[in-house]
């Protein structure tokens, strides 16, 4: 097995399934050395040897983490180390969203959100950067934002403001480990077919048909497609750090707002 990630280590938060689980299994495919992570062991488990079945000769390692928790993250990344010797590509992809208005968001729902997805994306970040420098040749640190990071969206304040502030980290983070050689960049996703949209969709918030409508594309994106905007980002063989890479099928571009009946 070889490909562009050969000899490197990555680390994907919440990569027992969706996207994150995309992310790895790529990252496997071109040669990483993959970590998987859930706050279930067994979960992180079963995607690691379900990567090392899929992928011929993959290494993967299954760690437990609450990426809330900083001293978690710094033992996730930590066996890393010990496990594959460095770690190279970290991608903070744990997340969640609570549905509701926002006149009626519960402050420890609120809490929870954003400790999930803008917390999660610092802890993971500084954990590995502090790695990437001590380790004084570069890397990359890719997080997964959203579309609605630069958009308002009804019924979801805190995922909106959670995904705002990841984009700002990311850039503010690009400009501080420059010198170090890091590119921290973010991938903002639009809707994907995953277990949380089909929740959401569940809840009657939206329809398929109504996503399909407003989407240029007309259709939800895959998993694999946000893979391959990942890898993108993970390489270092490009001029790019700081920056939202928007993967949403022409949504954010599109200002009539549906092209269907």
């Amino acid at each position: 097995m070889s490909g562009r990630f050969d000899g490197e280590t990555a680390i994907v938060t919440g990569s027992s399934k969706g996207i994150g689980k995309a992310i790895a299994t790529e990252l496997a495919r071109e040669g990483a050395n993959v970590v998987t992570n859930s706050r279930s062991y067994e979960r992180a488990e079963a995607a690691a040897e379900e990567i090392a079945e899929t992928v011929d000769g993959a290494e993967t390692l299954p760690v437990e983490c609450d990426v809330t928790d900083p001293d978690s993250v710094s033992a996730m990344v930590e066996a890393t180390v010990e496990e594959f010797g460095r770690l190279d590509v970290m991608v903070n992809n744990a997340g969640m969203t609570i549905i509701g208005p926002a006149e009626e968001m519960a402050p420890e729902d609120w809490r929870q959100v954003i400790d999930v997805d803008l917390s999660g994306v610092f802890f993971g970040s500084q954990a590995a950067g502090r790695q990437m420098i001590d380790q004084d040749d570069g890397g990359a640190i890719v997080n997964v934002s959203s579309m609605m990071g630069s958009m308002g969206l009804h019924r979801r304040s805190p995922y909106c403001a959670a995904k705002g502030g990841v984009d700002n980290l990311t850039r503010t983070l690009a400009v501080e480990w420059a010198e170090h050689g890091i590119h921290v960049n973010a991938l903002a996703p639009g809707y994907i077919r995953t277990a949380i949209t089909d929740q959401t969709m569940e809840s009657a918030d939206y329809t398929q048909e109504e996503v399909e409508n407003r989407t240029p594309m007309g259709r939800f994106g895959t998993t694999e497609e946000m893979a391959n905007c990942a890898l993108f980002l993970a390489s270092r063989d490009n001029f790019v750090t700081g920056e939202v890479l928007t993967a949403d099928g022409g949504w954010t571009a599109f200002a009539w707002g549906s092209h269907g009946p």
